[in-house]
């Protein structure tokens, strides 16, 4: 599982042009992985206002990206509330 995230990662920083944080959810498929990647989208001063983006990531058996969309925009700073 940590290859496939790694991998994941490195896949997505070249799509997007943009280094990948973190990653924040991780479960197994029928067809290989998928996770929710945190990504820094637009930095600003101070560091709690940069934009964040998070990612869902489909992997397939061997960690190659099959496919990735972005799920919602947040502040790095902002508390989630939806639970």
């Amino acid at each position: 599982m940590g290859r496939a995230m790694r991998e994941a990662k490195e896949q997505l920083a070249g799509l997007l042009g943009k280094q990948p944080e973190s990653v924040s959810a991780v479960k197994r498929t029928e067809e290989g992985w998928e996770a929710d990647v945190e990504v820094l989208e637009i930095s600003r001063v101070p560091d709690t206002t940069s934009v964040m983006a998070s990612y869902r990531v489909r992997l397939d058996e061997d960690g190659q990206l099959m496919e990735y969309e972005r799920r919602h925009r947040y502040a790095r700073g902002q508390v989630d509330r939806s639970r």
